[in-house]
C-alpha cells in the first residue's frame, strides 16, 4: 500500500469511529441539532475535503458533471436536509470504494512494473584498467561492456568473452534460464546470473530491446479499445442527463402538488433526488472497464506478450483469419541435417563424413550445416585443397583418403551418370557418390518449431475459422510444413508485394466483424504487418522493422503464444462485457426504485459503492492467466 493508500486509509478509520461513535451518543442524549451538525461535520471534511475540493475545482475548469460533483451535491444536500449520518456515510463509501479501486489499479501497475524492472541504471566499461559505470545512454556502438553476476545486460550484442546463464522471465515469460557463450548474441533486458560476461555492443541503447519493450508498454495506454470508448462518450452525456433528471425530480412533483393544492413535500423530493444522484455515479463503469484491459494488458506481459494497446486486446477476441510467414515464424529459419539416408556399402556415419570432408573448404550455408553435423575434426591431409573442384550450380567433387568423392545436388549426379535415391521428404538435397559409385544422400530442412502444431490446433478451437500460410519458399516445401501443421490454404513463392495482396484480398472477402491477424517476423513482413487489422511479430529473433510495424510482440518467438493471446483477450472482453451489463442493469433498476422511494440513502450506497467494488473484483481477475 503506497502512502498516499494509508493515509487515506486513515482518515477512513477515524471517520468510521466518529460516525459510530456520534451516532451511538445522539441516541442516548438529547442535543441542540446546531450541535450535532457540527459535531457531524467533523468526521464530514475529515473524509470528504478533497472530493469538495476537486468538485469546486472541476466547477472553475468547466468540467462539472463528474462522480466528484455528485458526491458532493449529494452529501451536501442531505445534510442541509438534516440527513447527518446518510450524507457522511456516503462520502465514508465513496472513499472506501476509491481506496478499493485505487489498490487495485496499483495491483495491476505492479504486474506492468515488473516488466519495467528490465530497465538498467548502467553498464560498465573499462576507462584505461578501471572499470566505471556509465548512463546506458552514452554507450557508444562497438564497445565492450563488462556484465557481473545478478546484474541486467544493459544494451543489445555479442558476447565476446565468458560463459554464464540469463534470466530471461521478464523479457519472454520464459522460466528457464538460457544459456550464453562467446559468440552469442544477447538481448538488454536479460539477467545475468552467474559467470562475467564481455559484451560488444551492437546497438545504441535507444534502438535496443530493452527501450523498444518499455517504449512499446508506455504507450499501449493511450490506444482505447471501442469499450473503453464507449464508456467515455456514455459518461459524458449520462452524467448531466442524470443530473438534469433528478433536479426535475426535486422540483417537478413538490410544484405539481402546490398547483393541485397538496402540500409540496419538498424535502421527501430533495432526498429523492439526491438518492438517485449518489445512484447515479457512473464510477463502476468508468473505473472497472479501462482496469480490465489494463489488467488483461498486464496478464499478457507476464507471458511474454507485448500488447500495444487495448483496442488491439479487443481486436484478438475478434480474429477469425490468421495468416502467417514460414520461416522465422512456423519454422526456425534454421537449417540443419534431418535425414541421412546411405546406400548398401555404408553407415550414417561414414556417409555424413564423406560429405563433411568434401565440402570442408566450402563457406556455403550448407557446407557450414553438413560440418556441423558431422563435428569431428578432418584431417587436412586426407583432404587436400589442390585436389578440389568446384562444379558451378552443382557441388563440390574432391579427393578424400585418395578416394573421388562427389557431392552436390540431382544435377551433379545426372552429370555423372550416376543413378541416385529420391527422398520421400522436402528440403535440400546433397547427393554423395564416391568414385562414380552411389554413396546415398543427406537431407538439409527447416525445422518446424515444436509448438506450431499446437498453435494452429488450438487457434482453430479457439474460433479462429481460417490459418492461412504465405511464404516464398518453394510450393513442395511449402505445402509439407502445411500438410504437417494442418493449415488450411498455402500460398507459396510469393515476393514481399505479392504477400500484401493475398493479405488484401483476404481482408476484401472476410466479414465486416471478422479479423485478420498475420504473423511475421522478417523486414519483408513489415508491409503485411502494417496492412493487417492486427499484426503479430516474433520479437526475440524478429527484425526491428517487424517490431516496429506490429501491433503484438511474442518476446519467445513461440507460435503457440498467439492462441494464449486470443485466449488472453477474450478472457478480458468477458470480464468487460461482464461488468457493463452487471452495472447498467443494477443502476437503471436503483435509478426507477430511487426515483418513487422504494430505495432509501442506504440501498443508494450499496448501488454506487457496492456495484463498483464488485465490478473492481471482477476486473481483477483479468491480470491472472491460466492454461
Amino acid at each position: 500500500m503506497t502512502r498516499k493508500q494509508k493515509k487515506v486509509l486513515i482518515r477512513v478509520i477515524i471517520s468510521a469511529i466518529l460516525v459510530v461513535g456520534l451516532r451511538i451518543t445522539f441516541q442516548f442524549a438529547d442535543v441542540n441539532k446546531y450541535i450535532e451538525l457540527v459535531c457531524y461535520l467533523v468526521p464530514y471534511f475529515i473524509i470528504g475535503y478533497d472530493i469538495l475540493k476537486k468538485a469546486v475545482l472541476g466547477i472553475f475548469h468547466g468540467e462539472v458533471f463528474d462522480e466528484n460533483f455528485l458526491m458532493a451535491i449529494a452529501t451536501v444536500g442531505a445534510i442541509a436536509l438534516g440527513e447527518y449520518v446518510e450524507g457522511t456515510a456516503v462520502m465514508l463509501f465513496y472513499q472506501i470504494g476509491e481506496l478499493f479501486q485505487s489498490y487495485a489499479v496499483g495491483k495491476s501497475r505492479r504486474n506492468i512494473s515488473e516488466l519495467m524492472d528490465i530497465r538498467p541504471d548502467y553498464a560498465n566499461i573499462y576507462e584505461g584498467d578501471e572499470l566505471v559505470q556509465v548512463d546506458p545512454d552514452d554507450v557508444e556502438i562497438g564497445t565492450v561492456i563488462v556484465v557481473k553476476p545478478g546484474e541486467k545486460v544493459p544494451i543489445d550484442g555479442e558476447v565476446i568473452e565468458g560463459t554464464s546463464t540469463l534470466n530471461t522471465s521478464a523479457l519472454t515469460g520464459e522460466s528457464l534460464p538460457r544459456e550464453a557463450k562467446a559468440g552469442d548474441e544477447v538481448i538488454s533486458g536479460c539477467v545475468n546470473m552467474s559467470g562475467v560476461l564481455k559484451i560488444k555492443t551492437t546497438k545504441p541503447f535507444g534502438d535496443s530491446t530493452v527501450s523498444k519493450i518499455l517504449e512499446l508498454v508506455e504507450n499501449s495506454s493511450m490506444k482505447k479499445s471501442h469499450s473503453e470508448n464507449f464508456i467515455t462518450r456514455f459518461a459524458k452525456y449520462y452524467t448531466p442527463a442524470v443530473c438534469i433528471g433528478a433536479l426535475a425530480l426535486a422540483v417537478l412533483p413538490p410544484v405539481i402538488n402546490i398547483i393541485i393544492g397538496n402540500p409540496a413535500a419538498w424535502s421527501k423530493w430533495v432526498i429523492r433526488a439526491l438518492t438517485t444522484l449518489v445512484i447515479s455515479c457512473p464510477c463502476a463503469l468508468v473505473i472497472s472497464i479501462p482496469l480490465s484491459f489494463f489488467g488483461g494488458i498486464g496478464g499478457a506481459s507476464a507471458k511474454g506478450i507485448l500488447v500495444k494497446g487495448s483496442n488491439y486486446l479487443e481486436i484478438l477476441s475478434q480474429t477469425k483469419y490468421l495468416v502467417c510467414d514460414k520461416t522465422g515464424t512456423l519454422t526456425k529459419g534454421v537449417f540443419q541435417v534431418t535425414e541421412i539416408k546411405p546406400a548398401e556399402k555404408y553407415t550414417e556415419a561414414e556417409l555424413l563424413k564423406l560429405a563433411a570432408c568434401a565440402e570442408n573448404y566450402s563457406n556455403h550455408p550448407i557446407s557450414k550445416n553438413l560440418k556441423e553435423a558431422y563435428g569431428g575434426d578432418i584431417d587436412p591431409a586426407d583432404v587436400p585443397e589442390s585436389g578440389i573442384e568446384e562444379v558451378a550450380g552443382h557441388g563440390i567433387i574432391a579427393r578424400v583418403s585418395g578416394k573421388e568423392v562427389a557431392c552436390g545436388n540431382i544435377k551433379l549426379m545426372k552429370k555423372l551418370g550416376v543413378s541416385y535415391f529420391t527422398p520421400d521428404k522436402t528440403g535440400t538435397e546433397v547427393h554423395v557418390a564416391v568414385d562414380g559409385v552411389y554413396a546415398g544422400y543427406i537431407l538439409i530442412s527447416d525445422i518446424v518449431k515444436p509448438t506450431a502444431a499446437k498453435m494452429v490446433s488450438e487457434l482453430k478451437a479457439n474460433g479462429v475459422e481460417h490459418v492461412v500460410m504465405l511464404t516464398g519458399d518453394a510450393k513442395k516445401v511449402a505445402d509439407s510444413v502445411a500438410d504437417e501443421l494442418g493449415i488450411d490454404i498455402v500460398k507459396s513463392e510469393l515476393l514481399p508485394a505479392d504477400k500484401v495482396a493475398e493479405v488484401e484480398k483476404l481482408i476484401s472477402e472476410k466479414g465486416e466483424k471478422e479479423k485478420l491477424a498475420f504473423v511475421g517476423d522478417g523486414i519483408n513482413d513489415a508491409p503485411v504487418l502494417s496492412r493487417a487489422d492486427i499484426g503479430i511479430a516474433m520479437g526475440g529473433l524478429g527484425s526491428d522493422a517487424a517490431i516496429e510495424a506490429a501491433d503484438v510482440v511474442l518476446m519467445d518467438d513461440d507460435p503457440a503464444k498467439i492462441a494464449t493471446a486470443m485466449k488472453i483477450s477474450r478472457k478480458t472482453l468477458r470480464i468487460v462485457h461482464q461488468n457493463i451489463v452487471f452495472a447498467l442493469v443494477v443502476k437503471f433498476a436503483c435509478l426507477g426504485f430511487g426515483a418513487i422511494g422504494f430505495l432509501n440513502m442506504w440501498w443508494a450506497i450499496f448501488s454506487d459503492v457496492g456495484v463498483m467494488i464488485l465490478a473492481v473484483l471482477n476486473a481483477t481477475r483479468a491480470l491472472k492467466f491460466k492454461e
